[in-house]
C-alpha cells in the first residue's frame, strides 16, 4: 500500500521527472543524472514487480518504452547513473525477461564507458553523457580532492558492468587488478584516489557515504561469482579485519560501532550510510570458518543493534543522517546538520539481512517501528517525504520523495515480511541500490 501510494503520486504529478516532490506536487529533476530522467520509474521497477503490482509495473516499463530518452546531454554521476539507472534495467530484464530492458542497459553501459579512458583506468566520477565523440567527457567531481576519484563510486561498479559485458559479450574494466596492487594504509582503502596518478589523494577511512559500497561490492562480487571468485573475497577478508581492527569501536555504554579514520585520527562518529554494514558483515560471516563466522554474525548483530538505536533514541523513531559517541552522547546526532532524515534504506537493509541469516523476530518488530514511523512522520497527502529533525514530534518535511525510498527502503520492508524464497539470498545479489542480479551459477568468467 504505501509502494502503491508513492508510485501513484509520483505518476501523477512527476511522472517523466526523476523524483516527486509531494508538498508542492511538482516534479524535481537535480543535477545527478546529466539529462537522464525517470530515475524514480527506472528505480521502481522491480520493486513493482516482485509487489506484484502488475499495472502499475505496466504503466512504467510502457514509460521506459515510450519515453525514456537516452540521447541527453550534460554531465552526470557515473556512480548513481550505474546503480540506479543500469542497475534497475538489469534487475528489471532478469526478472521479467522483457528484452527493452536488456537494450536500454547495454545502450546506457556504453555510454558510460568514456569515463575509463584515464591514465590508470580508474574512471572519474562524472561522465558526459551526450558528447561521445570528443575527448576529455569526463570529469572528476569538483568537490572531490584535487580531481580524485571517490572509493566507493568507482568501486561500485563491478556487478552491473560484469553483468552488461555477460549480455553484451564485451570484457568488463580492470578495477580490481589495480586495487591488488595499490599501496593500503594498514589495510585500510582512502576514499580518494587520483585516476591520473593512482595514488590515494589523502587518508581518509570510512565506512559510510564515501567507501561504503566498495566494501558490499566485494562480498557481492564473490557471491554473485557462486563463490569462485576467490580474489574479491580475499580482498573483502582482508579489508574486514583491517576495519576491526583500527575502526570497530566499542562505547562507555556498550554499543558497537565503525568510527572513522582521518590521517590517523579517530572520528567516533557513524553515518546512517554506514549502518548497511551489519547486513554486509552479517552476509560475508555465513562463510567464514565455523568460529569466525560465529564472531562475525555477533558483530554484525551489534552494529545492527547500534542502528537500531540511533532510531529508538529520537522522538520519531527515525534514525538521523550521521551519529556521534563522545562525550556523554550515544548514537545521536549532535549537530543540527545531520539531525535529518531523508527516507534512507540502509537500516532496515541490515534488518532484512539480519532476519534472513538469524529468524531473530526482534528484526521484524524494528521493521515495523520504522513502518509505523514513516506513515507517522514522513507520509503526507501526496507521497512521502524526508523530515529534517528526527528530535522532534512535529518535523518539518524536506518536500523530497527520493527514488531510493522505492527502490530500496520499501523493498527492504516488504522482503523482511515475506518468505525467504523471495528472491533468495542463494540465487540473487542486490546491488547497492537494491536491484537483484542473479547469482552466476552456471559459468564463471574472471
Amino acid at each position: 500500500q504505501m509502494m502503491k501510494f508513492a508510485w501513484d503520486n509520483y505518476k501523477q504529478y512527476a511522472l517523466g521527472k526523476n523524483e516527486l516532490r509531494p508538498l508542492t506536487k511538482n516534479g524535481h529533476i537535480g543535477n545527478m543524472f546529466g539529462g537522464l530522467r525517470g530515475a524514480t520509474v527506472v528505480d521502481a521497477l522491480d520493486t513493482l514487480y516482485i509487489m506484484e503490482l502488475e499495472e502499475e509495473f505496466q504503466e512504467a516499463k510502457k514509460w521506459v518504452e515510450k519515453s525514456f530518452d537516452l540521447n541527453v546531454n550534460g554531465e552526470a554521476s557515473l556512480f548513481e547513473v550505474n546503480i540506479r539507472y543500469v542497475g534497475g534495467l538489469l534487475a528489471a530484464y532478469y526478472l521479467t525477461g522483457e528484452e527493452v530492458f536488456k537494450s536500454k542497459a547495454l545502450e546506457l553501459g556504453e555510454k558510460l564507458l568514456p569515463a575509463f579512458n584515464t591514465p590508470t583506468g580508474i574512471p572519474r566520477g562524472v561522465i558526459n553523457l551526450g558528447r561521445q565523440d570528443t575527448i576529455g567527457m569526463s570529469w572528476s567531481w569538483g568537490w572531490a580532492s584535487a580531481g580524485s576519484s571517490i572509493l566507493a563510486e568507482f568501486g561500485t561498479l563491478h556487478l552491473e558492468f560484469l553483468h552488461l559485458s555477460e549480455l553484451s559479450g564485451n570484457p568488463v574494466m580492470n578495477i580490481r587488478k589495480f586495487l591488488n596492487r595499490v599501496e593500503k594504509p594498514q589495510g585500510l582503502y582512502p576514499n580518494f584516489l587520483s585516476p591520473v596518478t593512482g595514488n590515494w589523494v589523502q587518508h581518509h577511512v570510512s565506512i559510510g557515504g564515501l567507501g561504503d559500497s566498495f566494501y558490499e561490492y566485494l562480498i557481492k562480487s564473490w557471491l554473485m561469482s557462486d563463490k569462485k571468485d576467490s580474489e574479491a573475497k580475499k580482498l573483502y577478508d582482508d579489508a574486514l579485519e583491517a576495519i576491526e581492527k583500527h575502526l570497530v569501536k566499542k562505547s562507555a555504554g556498550g554499543l558497537t560501532y565503525i568510527a572513522e579514520w582521518r590521517g590517523g585520527v579517530l572520528d567516533h562518529k557513524m553515518g546512517h550510510l554506514a549502518c548497511f554494514s551489519g547486513g554486509m558483515i552479517a552476509l560475508g560471516a555465513e562463510h567464514a570458518g565455523e568460529e569466525r563466522r560465529q564472531h562475525y554474525m555477533d558483530l554484525a548483530a551489534e552494529i545492527t543493534n547500534t542502528c537500531h538505536e540511533s532510531y529508538a533514541r529520537s522522538d520519531t523513531k527515525l534514525g538521523p543522517e550521521a551519529f556521534r559517541f563522545d562525550a556523554g552522547t550515544e548514537a545521536m546526532a549532535t549537530r543540527l546538520s545531520e539531525r535529518y532524515y531523508i527516507l534512507r534504506p540502509e537500516v532496515v537493509e541490515s534488518y532484512m539481512y539480519m532476519w534472513r541469516l538469524t529468524h531473530d523476530p526482534k528484526y521484524r518488530q524494528w521493521g515495523w517501528e520504522v513502518v509505523k514511523a514513516l506513515e507517522k512522520h514522513c507520509r503526507v497527502e501526496a507521497g512521502f517525504s524526508g523530515i529534517r529533525d528526527v528530535y522532534t514530534t512535529n518535523p518539518t518535511h524536506d518536500n523530497m520523495q527520493q527514488s531510493f525510498f522505492l527502490a530500496e527502503t520499501l523493498k527492504y520492508l516488504y522482503l523482511l515480511f515475506c518468505e525467504d524464497d523471495v528472491l533468495s539470498l542463494d540465487d540473487w545479489v542486490f546491488n547497492t541500490e537494491a536491484h537483484p542480479l542473479p547469482v552466476n551459477h552456471t559459468n564463471f568468467k574472471a
